[in-house]
């Protein structure tokens, strides 16, 4: 576990990287963090994923200027489909493709924010998985993710501003076997995600308060839902799929 400096065409970013027990290679995860950025919750997802044998990096998408200037900029990327974020996201996927502990094959896992992008980036032909959690499915999905990459959906049912979200990425699933969509019933959003509020920015905390848990951390959801995206990540990414 160790924080690295990534290069990118703008200089360098920091980025956490979990790395396996053993002997390698293995295959790759790009992180892409939620609003709140880079955090102790995020490192716990690399080292999750490390625990199940993939070299994982978290790069800190909000580095080069304050939280809502970057939150901004990031939401005009996503909404034009090009600019910094995704730079800087390649530039992470370029740089983890070439260590050594890594075998080369990757894939994207973002949540909220992050998996709208994961959404997104399961179509640039770079990826073999896209794991896509309470990410934002744009309306045009069944067109624009004609040729993605196999995909792994997480939503949680008691959220109900990304209840659209699931169903286009449900209905895309239906039309393709290797794509996976399953819905928590006794979640919320954010259900994977158990965030110290000393990380989280001010109004972040307040409307996490006035939502009254509605993006609450859901344990037993969160270990379904790791388990499976971590079998679907293995069987698309491994040389030799696991049975």
């Amino acid at each position: 576990m160790t924080d690295v400096q990534i290069p990118t065409g703008r200089g360098p970013m920091p980025a956490y990287v979990a790395t396996p027990d053993g002997p390698g290679p293995f295959p790759g995860v790009v992180l892409v963090h939620d609003v709140v950025g880079m955090s102790s919750d995020l490192r716990r997802q690399a080292q999750w994923l490390a625990g199940e044998g993939f070299v994982a990096v978290a790069p800190d998408l909000f580095h080069w200027s304050g939280h809502a200037r970057c939150l901004i900029s990031s939401a005009r990327d996503f909404l034009q489909r090009r600019g910094r974020i995704f730079d800087d996201i390649d530039a992470t996927r370029r740089w983890i493709g070439e260590q050594s502990e890594c075998s080369g094959r990757l894939a994207v896992l973002g949540f909220c924010f992050g998996g709208g992008f994961a959404v997104l980036l399961a179509v640039d032909g770079h990826y073999g998985a896209s794991s896509v959690n309470y990410g934002h499915v744009p309306r045009d999905a069944e067109r624009l993710l004609a040729d993605a990459c196999p995909m792994i959906g997480s939503f949680g049912a008691r959220d109900p501003a990304f209840a659209g979200s699931a169903r286009r990425l449900a209905d895309v699933a239906a039309l393709d076997p290797r794509h996976e969509v399953t819905t928590y019933p006794d979640a919320g959003h954010a259900f994977l995600n158990d965030h110290d509020p000393a990380d989280m920015p001010l109004l972040m905390r307040l409307s996490d308060r006035l939502a009254a848990g509605a993006t609450a951390y859901q344990p037993e959801a969160a270990a379904a839902a790791r388990a499976r995206i971590a079998a679907f990540l293995h069987w698309h990414l491994d040389a030799e799929p696991s049975p």
